[in-house]
């Protein structure tokens, strides 16, 4: 992540239980040990499980901000593994109630994050709803999580284009999940490339990472300890090691666009 601003990037997918939250839980993790200091928003708002993957219990949430009621430094919750949530546990509604002089203080609060962060990951829900998309569009790059199920890449492709009609996004990371080998992950992806080159001109896309399907996810589940620690040697862990470091490397667009600041704008609807 060269260049003066943070990275801003959504972990997201067309359809659930692909595995999308532990995946950027467990970026987070390797992204901190690689020296980075992140920020991981729950934004799958009224269906928050950030935190029960890695068995916290925040008391307060995003909503908590937005309404004036704690400070950013009270709702940010530090994490054991070296980086920090932004919880959420509720709709959007909320966000309507807000004047614009409300909105604006929230941005000078939102200032401070963008100089002490080098990343921020935006957990976005599954689905091709407006608040996904919203979150998808505001975002510097967005990390598409497919699993070999036929309906995972009908799916995944519904949201690429989606985004392309609505908000003229064309450029997107893929990463293909639970594949039983590099051939099937392969052939996922080659799937998806074929069908947004024959329908969708103009997108691109880049296979950032192939994680395998591997029993130690759930055994971390169920621990409520992110894989890539509680397993840390296990193939599934070495290849989510690999994504984070590639996602490292990944450069800052020199528009800014997607920036922190310019995230928090369009999150409040201020762009």
């Amino acid at each position: 992540m060269s260049g003066t601003f943070p990275m801003v990037f959504s972990v997201t997918s067309g359809k659930g239980g692909v595995g999308k939250t532990n995946i950027s839980v467990n970026v987070a993790v390797c992204l901190a040990k690689l020296g980075k200091r992140v920020v991981l928003l729950d934004a799958d708002l009224g269906l928050a499980n950030v935190d029960v993957l890695l068995g916290l219990t925040p008391t307060r949430n995003i909503f908590h901000l937005l309404n004036g009621e704690a400070p950013l430094s009270e709702v940010l919750f530090p994490t054991p593994y070296g980086f920090s949530i932004l919880p959420a546990s509720s709709g959007m509604a909320e966000l309507c109630s807000l004047s614009s002089g409300q909105k604006f203080e929230l941005l000078d609060a939102f200032d401070c994050m963008e100089d002490d962060i080098d990343c921020l990951i935006v957990d976005n829900a599954a689905g091709i709803n407006e608040n996904v998309l919203y979150f998808d569009q505001a975002v510097q790059r967005r990390l598409v999580v497919l699993s070999p199920e036929p309906t995972s890449l009908t799916d995944g492709y519904a949201l690429i284009k989606t985004l392309k009609h609505k908000h003229a996004v064309e450029q997107f990371d893929v990463c293909v999940n639970m594949s039983s080998d590099q051939k099937e992950a392969k052939e996922v992806f080659t799937s998806l490339y074929k069908a947004c080159d024959h329908f969708l001109s103009g997108v691109s896309l880049n296979l950032a990472g192939v994680l395998p399907r591997d029993a130690a996810v759930r055994k971390a589940i169920m621990r409520q300890v992110p894989f890539v620690v509680e397993f840390e040697h296990s193939p599934v862990a070495r290849a989510v090691a690999k994504l984070a470091r590639d996602i490292s490397e990944w450069e800052i667009p020199t528009n800014q666009d997607g920036n922190i600041k310019i995230f928090w704008k369009k999150f409040l609807g201020l762009e």
